[in-house]
C-alpha cells in the first residue's frame, strides 16, 4: 500500500499551492472522504495506520503554523484536516489496531559491545542546506529520484542532527532572493572545488 496515498489528494496539492487555492472546501470534503474510505476499505489495518501517521507529521509541520496570519483559509482547513486525522486514530487505538511496528528490526547490540560513534552535526546556515536538499531532489540520485522530497528532507535534517525545520519555507526565502544567487551556496561549493583541484593539480606539477 502506498502511505502517502492521502498526501497525494488534490487537497495536499491545494494547501502547498503559492497562490490562492480554489475549491478548497470540495477538496477538504474529498480528503475526509479518502480518510473514510482508507479505514473501512483497507485489510491491511498497519498500512492505513502508518498513511494516517505520515498524514499527521505533514500537517503538523505544515508552514502555516509559522505564519497562520499569510494565508488564514489554507490554516484553517490545516488545522481542521490535523483534528479530524488524530480523531480518526484516536478511534483506531481505541478498537485494538495493533501500532505501527519499526520500519526495520534491528537487534539491540549488546552493552558491552556498543561503541561510541560521534554524530555528523550540520553547521552552517539551514538555508544552505536545503538548497542541498532540493539540489539532491532535481538530481534524481536518490533511490532512482523516486523518494518524495516530504520524505528526503527530514531524513538529510536527521543525518546532519539538525532539528525539524519547514523547509518550503525556506526554499520560498530562495526563490524570493533579489541579491544574491537563487543557488548561492551551491554556487561557493563549486568555486572552492575547483579551486581544490586547481592547487591538487599544480602541486602535483611541482613534485614532478
Amino acid at each position: 500500500m502506498n502511505y502517502l496515498i492521502l498526501a497525494e489528494t488534490e487537497f495536499f496539492g491545494l494547501i502547498n499551492t503559492d497562490t490562492e487555492p480554489c475549491n478548497l472546501n470540495t477538496a477538504y470534503d474529498d480528503f475526509i472522504k479518502a480518510i473514510i474510505e482508507l479505514c473501512c476499505g483497507s485489510m491491511d489495518t498497519t498500512a492505513t495506520v502508518v498513511a494516517l501517521a505520515y498524514t499527521e507529521n505533514e500537517l503538523q509541520h505544515h508552514r502555516t503554523w509559522h505564519s497562520p496570519e499569510e494565508n488564514e483559509q489554507i490554516s484553517l482547513f490545516v488545522r481542521k484536516a490535523l483534528t479530524f486525522v488524530r480523531k480518526i486514530q484516536k478511534h483506531l487505538a481505541t478498537n485494538n489496531i495493533p501500532q505501527v511496528p519499526p520500519l526495520t528490526s534491528i537487534p539491540e547490540t549488546p552493552k558491552e559491545k556498543k561503541t561510541s560513534v560521534p554524530a555528523l552535526r550540520w553547521t552552517g546556515n539551514a538555508i544552505d542546506l536545503v538548497e542541498i536538499i532540493y539540489g539532491i531532489h532535481e538530481m534524481g540520485c536518490i533511490n532512482g529520484g523516486e523518494i518524495p522530497l516530504k520524505q528526503l528532507a527530514p531524513i538529510l535534517y536527521s543525518f546532519f542532527g539538525v532539528e525539524t525545520k519547514d523547509c518550503y519555507r525556506f526554499y520560498t526565502d530562495i526563490k524570493r532572493r533579489k541579491t544574491i544567487s537563487h543557488t548561492h551556496f551551491l554556487e561557493q561549493m563549486q568555486a572552492r572545488l575547483n579551486e581544490r583541484i586547481r592547487r591538487d593539480e599544480e602541486a602535483e606539477l611541482n613534485r614532478r
